[in-house]
């Protein structure tokens, strides 16, 4: 799995600015890896309601460090596509979605 530094290195290349001023959405998007360290964390946030609980905690927006003023819903939302929050339609999967879909078929690992 991805580390969120790079998840934030992604967003610097996108919208601009540091590592830092991103470092914390992407935590806290990653946060569930706590409970589960495998695919099975993408259904606690990696979804519709998880990109607007990412704007209630860090604000409708922030000003990263090269003084753009950035959506943290864009923030969520690039890393979104990025981990496959949005369906290969296009569409943003709901909580309920995303969790059946997150224990459908887990991925295969060979020993």
């Amino acid at each position: 799995m991805t580390h969120p530094l790079f998840h934030a290195q992604s967003s610097v290349h996108r919208f601009g600015g540091k590592v830092e001023d991103y470092q914390p959405i992407h935590d806290w998007l990653d946060g569930t890896k706590e409970m589960f360290a495998d695919f099975r964390h993408r259904a606690l946030r990696h979804h519709s309601h998880g990109v607007f609980e990412a704007e209630r905690l860090f604000g409708v927006s922030i000003r990263n460090s090269s003084g753009a003023l950035i959506p943290t819903r864009y923030i969520a939302l690039c890393r979104a596509r990025h981990k496959a929050i949005y369906a290969e339609s296009g569409t943003m999967p709901s909580r309920q979605k995303s969790t059946r879909e997150s224990t459908k078929n887990p991925p295969v690992r060979s020993a």
